[in-house]
């Protein structure tokens, strides 16, 4: 069976990474240091996908302008203190790998810093199997089509055959507007209701039903 795709993108974060819960807690605790209530998990993993600052506006909306840039270095202080011990979903270390050998291109776009990203790179041991990346300070932050249509293009792919993998209603939202297909994974941030109004062509419940899926049908 012909491939339908050349080129995956992946989401980090609630994807390959199992770092929700990290995010989440270290949303909590910086609001804490900063004298605001800690929000509840649901409200704190719904903006998980989003970039930082962009994140945390849409979390704490009535905060003064002011307070943001604190808010988000007591996130990464609490955050970068724990990321080197974050560890990939069970199976994406040798997945990603025998994705890369099958000839697929593979890519990522997140909600992370380009630094932040970086490092994730480096600890998780991934970063020879992405031929490139995108992060929120780069360009506009999901669902905005930029990283997806910017990947596109420094790759010299077809959007037809462009799929997007994500774990949250920003990441599919992104690959409609860039007018790409989209996967929906369901052990990460959001939860399958939050996902289906975006028409992926599937939703998995683990990495191995991702890898089996696109071993199968990409």
């Amino acid at each position: 069976m012909p491939k339908q795709f050349d080129l995956l993108i992946f989401d980090w974060d609630g994807t390959l990474m199992d770092s929700a819960g990290v995010i989440v807690d270290s949303i909590q605790r910086a609001c804490e240091d900063i004298g605001q209530p800690a929000p509840g998990e649901r409200a704190s993993r719904q903006i998980i996908g989003l970039g930082l600052t962009q994140a945390l506006q849409t979390l704490l909306p009535d905060l003064p302008a002011d307070d943001y840039p604190r808010l988000v270095e007591r996130y990464r202080h609490h955050y970068f203190g724990r990321d080197a011990q974050i560890p990939l979903f069970e199976g994406v270390a040798s997945g990603i790998g025998e994705l890369h050998a099958s000839g697929f291109q593979l890519a990522v776009a997140t909600g992370k810093s380009h630094s932040g990203l970086s490092r994730a790179l480096e600890s998780s041991g991934l970063g020879a199997w992405f031929a490139a990346t995108r992060c929120a300070d780069q360009t506009h932050s999901k669902p905005h089509p930029a990283m997806v249509l910017e990947l596109i293009d420094e790759l010299d792919a077809d959007p037809a055959r462009t799929l997007v993998i994500g774990d949250t209603s920003h990441d599919l939202l992104m690959a409609s507007n860039a007018g790409v297909a989209s996967l929906g994974v369901t052990y990460g941030a959001h939860e399958a209701g939050d996902l289906h109004p975006h028409a992926p062509l599937a939703l998995m419940d683990s990495f191995a039903e991702v890898h089996a899926w696109l071993n199968a049908n990409a």
